[in-house]
């Protein structure tokens, strides 16, 4: 038994999603596992972890690290709640914001809209100030305008104001400036400047990123802010780290600054976690695919590493405002266990994007929700018990799910109860396989040959459906999955990311110049780490760059090993380039030249994981305990209900083997096991599915 620490035994993770809050929690001194779930409280979010806390039956003040996922900062984006937000700007170029890109994502698309800027243009004002690429100075920056400005700006009650000055990657001398005559004027504002967010050119990108935070920070501030105050009278005496979009860790008063890091937290966290477990079973390629209440998410592990990107467009590619922010490459749609069924223009079905959240959540959770669901489809197939939801706590109302189905959906279309749930669920699947979709084919993948990890409460249910779908042979569900995102969070590791850009023909650059550049960022990193309050296991670094042709406008991130510098190998840094290119676009061109736009840095202080214990296998036949229950379930509307076997998940030992259909029960999460497939449960106790073995 390993030595408890200082501050106590448990860490302790929470992922807030938008219908379930969940908990997963490492006891280091037992070495077990707790879990906790509640439902999300949206206008207390404090609560809904406090209640996860005592569903876990643990407590704060018995833990030395908290670390935290939350949808708080996408929703505030998404919903476009943040705060009264100016944007200060180099004078010239006060419309790039709204301008972007012009880039028309579908040429065909007649009912295509542009971007709505979170700033709109009478809060935008121009700073009289310029300097050139490089740095150096072009005009001065004038002081007396800024300080007219701020005032003007508490004038008009501004909670909120994002600085972009042109080429502050290369020279931050006049945002920083800016920064403190604004702050100075208006202390209570939150003030975001884009030099502490990117150090990449694109002036467009690097806007929106600001605008972005600023925008969302107040909300985010102010809730991290509660959490410290809640944590603090719960006697919690460890350390607080928010999960970023990467998948790493970051102490909570750089979150509170740096909100936008924190977009996409939860997912991120899933991610890792999946990473973890294809490290324990030799698995180099895997989608981790994740199904909540509200959403679909999916991201890539490709060669045993998470696939990430230096931006996104955040809330899809049409309308979305890019984030130039290092992230996990997650694919989302706006389909869950929560998505309304709902008939539009000709009677057509539509599934989602809308959701009845946590409340009044669906319409069988008795909380007045009156629309269906994919939750109450799949309850109305016999698919979910309503006396054993979330472990019994949670009971569900069979007929106020009929109720709403038959209104709403079965009667309109003139069909009965059961082909209507069938079809929410056959939208809802075909929806789903996009966001695998989004990051496989999309990318130059073929899911097909991909495992795929599957969690999030309603991820189980659907997981055979959408592997058959995309013709995927495996799926892969762990233990807890309605837990997965916040257990993820326990693998996660300190991450600072650094990006320098650098336009240099690869042919005559100066490695000497490059490997300045990239020991710069890795001691930055390193110091980062080291002034943490946790001391990590070791820390590593990973370097990478953006490269393109020549002639090329955009470039692609190339994974670059220390060898590589240490050779001074031109040749190998080109192959690489080349590699890439071709799996990304299925085209390269050996013989052209490249550039090298930006490089990047990853420095990783490594944490300690909790173990997974490998167990010994046992027979191919269940115990006769396993078998809980056995009720009719409509897998097919055609063949009607047939009768199922339901097992006992905690029952099931590694080495049993279970043929379809079936259904397997725990508390969060039920797995769905179709006619054809071969469930067997491998040594670390995952559900393993061979999708069709039996057909």
């Amino acid at each position: 038994m390993n030595a408890i620490p200082k501050a106590g035994y448990l860490r302790i993770a929470v992922d807030i999603g938008g219908t379930f809050t969940d908990l997963a929690a490492f006891d280091e001194a037992g070495r077990t596992l707790h879990f906790g779930k509640a439902l999300s409280t949206h206008d207390a979010l404090v609560d809904g972890i406090q209640t996860t806390v005592e569903d876990a039956g643990i407590a704060f003040r018995d833990a030395h690290l908290f670390l935290h996922g939350s949808t708080i900062a996408i929703n505030t984006l998404l919903e476009r709640t943040g705060a009264h937000t100016a944007l200060l700007i180099t004078r010239g170029f006060r419309d790039i914001y709204e301008i972007g890109r012009i880039n028309r994502p579908d040429s065909y698309n007649l009912f295509f809209k542009k971007h709505d800027p979170l700033v709109r243009r009478s809060l935008r004002f121009e700073v009289t100030e310029r300097l050139r690429a490089d740095g150096s100075l072009h005009e001065a920056l004038d002081e007396a305008q800024v300080e007219a400005l701020a005032d003007d700006l508490k004038a008009r009650g501004i909670e909120a104001v994002a600085i972009l000055l042109l080429h502050s990657y290369r020279n931050p001398a006049h945002e920083q400036k800016v920064r403190d005559i604004v702050q100075a004027r208006l202390p209570k504002a939150f003030i975001s400047t884009s030099h502490e967010l990117t150090q990449e050119y694109r002036e467009f990108e690097r806007a929106s990123t600001v605008a972005a935070n600023a925008y969302i920070g107040p909300r985010v501030d102010t809730y991290l802010g509660e959490l410290q105050s809640h944590l603090k009278m719960q006697e919690f005496p460890g350390d607080f780290f928010v999960v970023q979009s990467n998948g790493g860790l970051f102490p909570v008063n750089d979150a509170r600054r740096e909100c936008v890091r924190i977009l996409e937290s939860g997912p991120a966290a899933g991610v890792t976690g999946t990473q973890a477990i294809c490290a324990e079973l030799g698995l180099p390629d895997a989608i981790a695919f994740d199904m909540g209440g509200t959403t679909a998410k999916a991201g890539v592990i490709y060669n045993g590493k998470p696939l990430t990107a230096s931006s996104a467009l955040i809330g899809g590619y049409e309308r979305a405002l890019p984030i130039q922010i290092p992230m996990m490459d997650i694919f989302e749609v706006g389909t869950g266990g929560g998505s309304i069924a709902r008939l539009f223009e000709g009677k057509a079905l539509r599934v989602g994007p809308q959701s009845a959240g946590s409340m009044p959540g669906p319409a069988c959770y008795g909380r007045g929700g009156d629309e269906p669901t994919v939750t109450d489809a799949n309850l109305l197939l016999g698919r979910l018990d309503p006396e054993h939801f979330l472990g019994g706590q949670m009971k569900l109302d069979v007929a106020a799910a009929e109720r709403a189905m038959r209104a709403k959906i079965a009667d309109p279309l003139d069909i009965d109860v059961m082909h209507a749930a069938e079809g929410i669920i056959r939208i809802a699947v075909s929806a789903m396989s996009y966001a695998v979709k989004g990051v496989t084919t999309e990318r130059g993948l073929d899911a097909g040959a991909f495992a795929m990890v599957v969690y999030g409460g309603a991820g189980p249910l659907h997981a055979s459906a959408i592997a058959r779908e995309l013709g995927i042979r495996r799926v892969l569900i762990p233990f807890s999955p309605g837990h997965f995102s916040a257990y993820g969070m326990l693998f996660s590791d300190l991450r600072y990311d650094f990006v320098r850009s650098c336009f240099e023909r690869l042919a005559t650059v100066s490695f000497d110049r490059i490997e300045s550049l990239y020991r710069e960022m890795e001691e930055q990193g390193r110091r980062a780490i080291a002034n943490s309050t946790v001391k990590p296991d070791s820390v590593v670094t990973f370097r990478s760059a953006d490269m393109r042709y020549v002639g090329q406008e955009h470039a692609v991130t190339v994974d670059l090993p220390q060898a590589l510098f240490d050779n001074v190998d031109r040749e190998g840094v080109k192959k690489a380039f080349d590699a890439e290119h071709l799996q990304r676009y299925g085209t390269s061109a050996p013989l052209q030249p490249s550039d090298l736009v930006s490089l990047r840095v990853t420095v990783l202080g490594a944490m300690a994981k909790p173990p997974r214990e490998r167990h010994a296998t046992t027979g191919e036949t269940p115990r006769a305990s396993a078998l809980r229950s056995r009720r009719p379930v409509c897998f097919n509307a055609a063949a009607g209900f047939i009768d199922t076997p339901v097992y006992d998940r905690t029952e099931l030992a590694p080495g049993n083997r279970i043929s379809g259909p079936a259904l397997i029960e725990e508390h969060a999460s039920t797995t769905t096991v179709l006619p054809g497939d071969l469930l067997s449960v491998d040594a670390f106790g995952n559900l393993d599915i061979a999708i069709g073995a039996q057909s």
